[in-house]
């Protein structure tokens, strides 16, 4: 989960366990304010709040469980992009994020499998939002995000080698693939969407997907959950 908005008094006694699921959670320490979160039903080998950082840890964007055994190293990783749509100043920080994270993400490449679930706050491809032409100078599909995505999934390149696991799985899809839609105007009743949300796996991992699942059944967000299933025994 991401952009939780809460603070840990505000699960106390409710939402620590869901459905015997355990949650993990990197709060934010502005109240009100992003947040990110996991729950699972196997304990992790160890928990990582935030990644490092000093300026972007503080808002709560970054919480990595790790399962390690004899045999495998594996994280799993929620994060929650800067959105720079409020501004110029925002949109400067979160240039500032993708260039922090970048080498955090390949220095993790290097030592571990991982699947990172997220909202990114990017649509990669002309592909992931339906009024593509008119949003190129608009946060979120500027040139300089897209082209750090396609730099991040780039397979050959040393510094890239992820996988988008829904294009992986639905290359070709337009319209059905959005997972965020404005609350202005009839955006969502239009179907006029972007697709923010992501799992972004090493390669190994990414070949275990299976499914992959939009869930639009009820509107509860202005994002729609995003489910995607690995053939992975921890």
């Amino acid at each position: 989960m991401q952009e939780v908005r809460c603070q840990a008094a505000d699960l106390q006694g409710r939402f620590e366990q869901l459905a015997g699921l355990q949650g993990h959670f990197h709060f934010a320490q502005r109240k009100g304010y992003s947040g990110v979160g996991i729950y699972t039903r196997h304990e992790p080998s160890d928990v990582r709040v935030g990644y490092g950082c000093g300026e972007f840890d503080p808002e709560g964007r970054y919480l990595e469980l790790r399962f390690d055994t004899p045999t495998r190293r594996l994280s799993i990783i929620s994060v929650y992009f800067p959105s720079g749509s409020s501004g110029e100043e925002r949109q400067l920080a979160k240039f500032r994020f993708l260039d922090n994270f970048h080498p955090h993400l390949m220095r993790l490449k290097a030592e571990r499998e991982f699947i990172l679930c997220g909202d990114i706050n990017i649509a990669h491809s002309q592909a992931d939002l339906k009024n593509w032409r008119s949003n190129q100078k608009n946060s979120g599909f500027l040139p300089e995000e897209r082209a750090w995505m396609t730099k991040l999934l780039h397979p050959t390149d040393p510094t890239g080698g992820l996988v988008d696991v829904y294009r992986h799985l639905k290359p070709h899809t337009t319209d059905e693939c959005y997972t965020w839609w404005s609350n202005r105007g009839q955006a969502y009743a239009n179907n006029v969407g972007w697709r923010l949300d992501y799992h972004l796996a090493t390669p190994a991992l990414a070949q275990l997907a299976r499914t992959e699942h939009i869930y639009k059944d009820q509107k509860f967000s202005d994002h729609a959950p995003i489910t995607v299933g690995y053939e992975l025994a921890l």
